[in-house]
């Protein structure tokens, strides 16, 4: 059996090829349940955002892996072929399918490196898939580790500390200027995106008010409310400043709306408390000499952008030692894996040779029907020890190379010498129903195999 990923994303597709495969909540049983129907296909987790579709599956062999996965993937919109996918699809196996799940959860392969949001969507299509029964031993345990592996990147590196959106920039400054902004009021002066973007920064971070001035009062009302703010009259927001701790400025007007003289005095009236300006309009729409008055600090988009791209250089350097751990992650899980394949060819093995013996001894005993029930003892004691003896060898040597990198080799070599049929867990993995059972291990199955594979494979974690 193999571990595939077969999808596309915001690196290889448009968004418009990606939205017509999304799969809505509601649709995503069928389509797992769909996805577990092609021939082949054991074990199945779709994951469905607005950046990437991607299908992570343990198939029975790798060609007719991927043809069925891409089938499934153009059946989900009849209007596409899987000739018009295949620009756009990239395909993975084995270890760089395990490093791609890992990156993808520990966010290495986001737009925004570091971003926090796709954890939260891998978990959610990992619980969705165990609802519907579509996972089994090898998902269940890959796909925890991938959540594992998440929390370890973002634990052990800075990867999503720093601010890598204008917006986002702008409340990480306002916190080093004011440590605690729960108690601090926010002006927005405009309603761009931007602004509105900001804000939401703004109440995430602890600011519990919100005024609220545009041009258009009924926009102003809006706004505000969407907030739980209050909305400001826009002939009045200089005065109004005065109230601010930070003023956001982003509108369309091609001149100042606020100068030195509105800042000095709203200073003046507020004892010397500073204020933090930040003006995200362009063109600018708060002059810079604002920027010598005492205790007005005042940030354009360009200071903005200065520090994101100080925060994505930063960012990429906490990736590259998140690289690294994804790497030694993806070292554990093939030793599992690897810990895996061969438990059922050592079962096999053994039933095998139990199997010749017993026949040789039944036909033999057969014809000694004169033996007391000691020599019986006896014949069956040699022909055991004799069994024994011939393949303890090979028992040791799988068991003993079973994670090192010839392991595949000792396990095929293992199957052909001994004639074994081919252990590819079919108590594990055999539907033990149809519809959404397809794909479903049970407990018990799980356990029973666990409990059988060597030891060192527990260094992987469930958490």
């Amino acid at each position: 059996m193999h571990i595939v990923v077969v999808g596309l994303s915001h690196k290889t597709a448009p968004v418009e090829i990606r939205e017509k495969l999304a799969v809505p909540e509601s649709r995503m049983g069928e389509a797992l349940t769909r996805l577990c129907s092609y021939q082949g296909v054991r074990e199945g987790v779709l994951l469905s955002t607005c950046n990437r579709v991607e299908v992570y599956a343990v198939v029975d062999e790798i060609e007719s892996g991927y043809g069925g996965i891409q089938d499934f993937l153009a059946d989900a919109h009849l209007s596409l072929s899987s000739e018009q996918l295949t620009p756009h699809i990239y395909w993975h196996q084995g270890d760089r399918a395990i490093s791609h799940l890992f990156r993808v959860a520990s966010s290495l392969d986001s737009m925004i490196v570091g971003e926090s949001q796709i954890l939260g969507q891998i978990k959610e299509a990992f619980e969705v898939a165990l609802t519907h029964k579509t996972t089994g031993i090898i998902l269940n345990k890959v796909m925890k580790k991938a959540i594992s592996v998440a929390k370890r990147v973002r634990t052990e590196t800075r990867i999503a500390e720093m601010a890598v959106s204008v917006s986002y920039a702008a409340v990480e400054l306002a916190k080093k200027i004011f440590s605690d902004l729960s108690e601090k009021t926010v002006l927005l002066v405009g309603a761009g995106e931007m602004a509105k973007l900001a804000a939401r920064h703004f109440i995430a971070s602890g600011v519990r008010h919100v005024r609220v001035t545009t041009r258009n009062p009924q926009h102003a009302l809006e706004l505000a409310n969407r907030f739980g703010g209050t909305p400001v009259a826009f002939e009045e927001f200089r005065e109004d400043m005065a109230a601010a701790d930070i003023v956001l400025v982003s509108t369309g007007a091609a001149h100042y709306l606020v100068g030195e003289d509105d800042v000095q005095r709203s200073i003046r009236q507020r004892m010397n408390r500073p204020m933090f300006l930040i003006d995200i309009s362009v063109p600018r729409n708060i002059d810079p000499a604002v920027r010598h008055v005492d205790n007005a600090f005042l940030f354009d988009i360009d200071d903005l952008k200065t520090r994101v791209e100080h925060n994505r250089g930063e960012r990429l350097n906490e990736a590259e030692k998140a690289e690294r751990m994804v790497l030694d992650e993806v070292g554990i899980v093939r030793q599992w894996l690897q810990s895996l394949e061969v438990t059922p060819t050592i079962v096999a093995l053994r039933s095998r040779v139990d199997d010749i013996k017993r026949a040789e001894l039944d036909k033999t005993l057969g014809r000694l029907a004169n033996l007391s029930s000691q020599e019986r003892e006896l014949v069956e004691a040699l022909a055991s020890s004799i069994v024994n003896k011939l393949i303890h060898n090979t028992m040791v040597t799988l068991k003993a190379e079973v994670n090192s990198s010839d392991g595949a080799a000792f396990v095929e070599a293992a199957r052909r010498f001994f004639s074994l049929s081919d252990p590819a867990l079919p108590d594990i993995n055999e539907p033990a129903s149809s519809g959404s059972e397809a794909c479903h291990t049970s407990q018990t199955d799980i356990q029973d195999i666990e409990e059988a594979t060597p030891r060192r494979a527990s260094k992987m974690p469930d958490q």
